[in-house]
């Protein structure tokens, strides 16, 4: 293969990586790949949609599998699919919505890749009712550092699988998986949004859609404050009930300039806010939409990234448990609010049973997800709200982390020693490796 020396980044923009990169165009070129790793080990990166360092590294190599992207075999009776990993979100949109079939587990982008989606245990949406990505793999076929290609699934290796859904890629690369569709009544869905005024609430209404809907969602304004702190809007959504459009792809449009820093302040962010809020009546409303538009508003806009100008943002995601969450995102709100630095509209879901993955992130409880402009003082307050999550029982998740300390990470997923000794029996020589692993203490504390 021919290895180049580039610059990758996270799709936040404030981790980059000096890297030796080659580009996969076919499954074999994986596996012998780990003949000559060098440096710091090797890892896969796919469409660059991790937010922070899960996908970098720094002084090593790095595997481009984004054209590895070919649809293998599906059967229309069950579903199942079989694929590379770097098919997108949105290629399963244009190839499937139309027959009937979606992905079962979306995130809020469709440029992620399956690769990613499985290497991160991806959440969506319909968290509540069906679980996050890993749950609906059948197997995966995963290159070892060893240069071993070895079919795993639930019944051949349970704890290699383990590892690998939700492992950030450190346990191999996968080549190709089974994934099982989902069936859907419609490629429309029918979106009801209401206000909250506050975050009890908000929390009230999430829950209301459990059992009812399949989609749910809730947008706050992270600069409210007082009586208002936690207010948003609710939507919540069910496929319709018939009607199959193959529509044409949609152009996004493009953000062609980093804006400048002060663009973002809190005026203007809180501006936003207001007029977010206010734009639904007070009565609701209801809506039809396309899918995609319903799952993914921020891919309307290319590059939206650069909004938060050269210096990039964090983004920072938690997850505290049912009994915590009330105290626990108060606690991060006021926090927020005062620091006067967080971006538009924060999002806040329901989460349904743990991942299966040794470090998955979904768990039962409320998630929080908000963008930070990076700033002086920027880093202080991200590790704030780690201390805040660490009291209220909660964990920061991995794919949007660019700050979390070792010591926090350790305490989040107390199931680091087991995912640990999978790595010892499947890269004793450490040939896979990334930034965020060597940040995190994952293959040792030191």
């Amino acid at each position: 293969m021919k290895w180049k020396d580039v610059a990758l980044t996270g799709w936040g923009r404030t981790s980059t990586a000096r890297t030796q990169a080659a580009r996969a165009e076919r499954r074999g070129e994986i596996e012998t790949a780990f003949n000559e790793p060098g440096g710091e080990g090797l890892i896969a990166y796919g469409a660059g949609r991790s937010y922070g360092d899960v996908a970098l590294n720094d002084g090593g190599r790095t595997m481009l599998t984004g054209r590895l992207d070919r649809m293998l075999a599906f059967d229309e009776a069950t579903g199942l699919l079989v694929c590379e990993p770097g098919v997108t979100f949105k290629d399963l949109a244009e190839t499937f919505l139309h027959r009937g079939f979606v992905a079962p587990v979306s995130p809020g982008t469709a440029f992620a890749t399956m690769g990613g989606a499985l290497a991160n245990d991806v959440h969506g949406k319909n968290h509540w009712s069906a679980g996050s990505f890993g749950s609906h793999v059948e197997w995966f076929d995963l290159a070892l550092p060893s240069g071993e290609v070895r079919r795993v699934s639930p019944d051949s290796d349970a704890e290699l699988f383990d590892a690998t859904v939700g492992g950030l890629g450190l346990t191999g690369i996968v080549t190709r998986l089974a994934l099982r569709l989902t069936k859907v009544t419609s490629s429309n869905v029918v979106v009801r949004e209401a206000r909250a005024p506050n975050l009890a609430a908000m929390m009230e209404r999430l829950v209301e859609t459990h059992g009812r809907d399949t989609y749910s969602v809730a947008w706050i304004d992270a600069l409210a404050s007082g009586p208002s702190l936690g207010r948003g809007v609710v939507e919540a959504a069910n496929h319709a009930l018939s009607g199959f459009e193959r529509g044409r792809p949609k152009r996004a449009k493009r953000l062609p300039v980093d804006l400048p820093g002060v663009v973002l302040n809190p005026a203007s962010v809180g501006l936003f806010n207001a007029l977010y809020y206010r734009r639904i009546p007070a009565d609701g409303r209801e809506r039809t939409v396309d899918f995609p538009t319903f799952l993914y508003p921020l891919d309307a806009l290319g590059d939206w990234n650069r909004m938060y100008g050269k210096r990039g943002f964090f983004q920072f995601q938690c997850v505290l448990p049912y009994e915590e969450a009330e105290a626990g995102l108060r606690k991060l709100l006021e926090v927020i609010g005062e620091a006067r630095s967080a971006s538009f509209l924060a999002v806040l879901k329901s989460l349904g049973e743990a991942g299966r993955g040794m470090l998955s992130f979904p768990r039962p409880g409320f998630t929080l997800a908000l963008d930070f402009p990076r700033r002086d003082g920027t880093l202080d307050l991200m590790a704030r709200l780690e201390r805040i999550v660490l009291d209220h029982g909660g964990r920061i998740y991995l794919a949007k982390d660019a700050a979390l300390s070792a010591q926090g990470f350790r305490m989040m997923y107390p199931e680091l020693p087991r995912f640990r000794a999978v790595l010892d029996r499947v890269d004793p020589d450490r040939r896979l490796g990334s930034d965020l692993s060597r940040r995190l203490g994952i293959r040792s504390d030191a």
